[in-house]
């Protein structure tokens, strides 16, 4: 669980074509990428790219659905995603949707015929997967990172978590599919790419010799000399091996960012959680990522009302994360999601969760303000994304005071000033 859920409200246009709706992580943006070349050919066509993380998450989805079908009555809803792949028949039932498909067939390019749009639903055992397809992108719309699919699925069990069933087993790309990939954008103009899966530590396990996620890194960042950015999404905190580290400390091309999957700041709570660190664990990654990179950009997922968390355990994330100071929060309330453990655990009631969340949305956003301010006179390296703001290597937000740039450029800008938005910059 990487990303917060997003709705997009400007993605659909009433003169055809394909448009796509895209709720949730990386993953999802880097599939609906694919998508979109697999159905250039089609026509009046919105797909809706569902995820499963939360209930919010799904609600959203349902909405937009009911909007496009109301605002556009003829055309042909194509539903998929993690949401579609663990419910299907609740998907198909939803005004305007003609067809719904699961993970793996969306991925597929016979899925986007015109005969096949007009066949019906299709949605594939995904517990059966057993490997990634590989699928070239050259273009991200709108975007001036490019995302890079290196692995799928997850072998992990978390009480709270239905993704696994959305997503099926862990499952790698290999090396040269990567590496082709990454050449590919770096020839398209991407500066930055990054690597994204379910479940990216994880990478290798199950591909000849068991690497690890880290040497995939470093045979990239050696293969393809030049790309100038390379960053991970999230990461495990107890997977993080020793290449990984490495790069952190002696590749100027490695980005200086961690987001971890870290999800509570209490020993109970994880355990109950069935996270596989504890507190000591996540503290210990913290002070050696500071250690070697002392102004490294941190983030952190983390769930907010977790069933049986009473206010003393609650109270030990509050205070953990005030001490790790962790800039980049990405905070959910808990959701209960039907068929896991978690969904039977005593709950807290939803007014609380959200309470909570608002607190620890707070203390992440003076974590943040401080983490600013400690950039303040130094030089940052900024990837335009439009043509007054970006993300600096520590992916701290920043735009420019009065100048304009490029989009799509790396800037060497001097921090000047914080506000409530990020970092005020001016060219050096």
């Amino acid at each position: 669980m990487s990303e917060r859920a997003i709705l997009p409200q400007d993605e659909t246009d009433p003169t055809g074509g394909v448009d796509i709706l895209t709720f949730g992580c990386r993953l999802n943006t880097y599939e609906s990428e694919v998508m979109r070349g697999h159905a250039a050919a089609l026509d009046d066509v919105i797909i809706v790219n569902t995820c499963a993380v939360t209930g919010e998450a799904e609600r959203q989805a349902r909405q937009a659905i009911r909007r496009a079908h109301r605002e556009r009555p003829g055309t042909r809803i194509v539903v998929t995603g993690c949401a579609a792949q663990i419910d299907p028949e609740r998907w198909a039932a939803l005004p305007g949707v003609t067809r719904v498909l699961g993970n793996e067939d969306k991925l597929k390019a016979e899925s986007w015929s015109l005969p096949a749009l007009e066949s019906g639903h299709a949605v594939s055992d995904i517990m059966a997967a057993r490997e990634t397809a590989a699928h070239l992108i050259t273009e991200f719309a709108g975007r001036t990172r490019a995302f890079v699919q290196v692995q799928q699925g997850c072998d992990h069990r978390c009480t709270f978590c239905i993704i696994p069933f959305g997503r099926g087993p862990s499952r790698s790309v290999p090396v040269g599919v990567v590496v082709e990939q990454v050449r590919a954008l770096v020839a398209s103009g991407y500066r930055e790419v990054v690597l994204t899966g379910v479940d990216i530590t994880s990478w290798g396990g199950d591909l000849p010799g068991t690497p690890r996620l880290g040497q995939l890194c470093r045979r990239l960042l050696a293969l393809v000399p030049e790309l100038e950015r390379l960053r991970l999404s999230s990461v495990d905190p107890v997977e993080i091996d020793e290449d990984v580290w490495r790069l952190l400390e002696h590749e100027p091309r490695f980005m200086p960012y961690l987001h971890l999957s870290l999800q509570a700041g209490s020993d109970m709570i994880l355990k109950r959680m069935k996270r596989r660190h504890l507190v000591a664990d996540a503290a210990a990654v913290i002070e050696r990522a500071r250690s070697i990179r002392p102004q490294i950009g941190l983030g952190a997922d983390l769930i907010a009302g977790f069933p049986t968390e009473d206010e003393m355990l609650f109270e030990e994330t509050l205070a953990f994360l005030a001490q790790a100071a962790i800039p980049y929060l990405h905070v959910f309330p808990y959701s209960a999601r039907p068929g896991t453990p978690a969904a039977r655990m005593p709950a807290i009631p939803v007014v609380e969760r959200k309470a909570r969340a608002a607190r620890v949305r707070a203390l992440g956003a003076e974590s943040a303000q401080q983490y600013y301010e400690s950039l303040l006179g130094r030089e940052l390296r900024v990837l335009m994304e439009t043509p007054r703001s970006g993300h600096s290597e520590e992916f701290a937000p920043v735009r420019l005071a009065q100048e304009k740039s490029e989009t799509g450029r790396i800037e060497v800008l001097r921090a000047v000033a914080v506000d409530a938005d990020g970092i005020v910059a001016e060219s050096v």
